[in-house]
């Protein structure tokens, strides 16, 4: 597997080959030999799988669990754009995102560092996210930022109204999250 760091310190972008043949493919989407041999860390504590339609958005979401809670993330039905934005308060890169396009046809998958927000748009009739976490869901630890807040401005690619749950709809913003203390410290 192929570890390659992105613009936002700790997210990497991870390449795994792919073996073809008649029947379809086969692929290691996840390998926690070769993220050692990058000197990272990750130990997986919990197993997430969602399905969605076309325009769905999620996120923004982070945890604020005390043991931190880095994702590895991949696309295996579909396609999405993901969404990561550093939320961690003395990071060099805070307030900004990237996006990275994930399809059951791509080789790569995404380690996100613990503290940052992560969501995704789907840009298919369906898609389906796999997560490994390295914390498991603790509800008092898990938060949302407003996926359209204008501060960050992230570019979703849908093509018609966003489908959203209530719960991010009423997500509050970047600015009101730092002003009550609710955003993780970078390290």
């Amino acid at each position: 597997m192929k570890v390659t760091e992105l613009s936002i310190p700790g997210l990497r972008l991870l390449e795994s080959p792919v073996w073809e043949d008649e029947r379809g493919f086969f692929r290691e989407w996840f390998k926690l030999a070769d993220l050692e041999d990058g000197a990272v860390q990750f130990v997986a504590q919990q197993a997430n799988f969602s399905m969605s339609q076309r325009d769905v958005v999620r996120g923004l979401h982070y945890s604020l669990a005390p043991q931190g809670q880095a994702k590895v993330v991949t696309c295996v039905l579909g396609e999405l754009d993901d969404v990561i934005v550093d939320v961690r308060i003395g990071s060099p890169t805070f307030g900004r995102f990237e996006v990275v396009r994930l399809s059951e046809d791509s080789v790569s998958s995404l380690l996100i560092p613990a503290g940052v927000a992560h969501g995704f748009c789907v840009l298919s009739e369906r898609a389906g996210l796999s997560y490994l976490l390295s914390s498991p869901y603790n509800a008092p630890f898990e938060l949302e930022i407003d996926p359209f807040d204008v501060e960050i401005a992230v570019p979703w690619t849908i093509s018609g109204e966003p489908i959203v749950s209530a719960k991010d709809a009423s997500a509050p913003s970047l600015a009101q999250r730092r002003a009550s203390g609710e955003l993780p410290r970078f390290h």
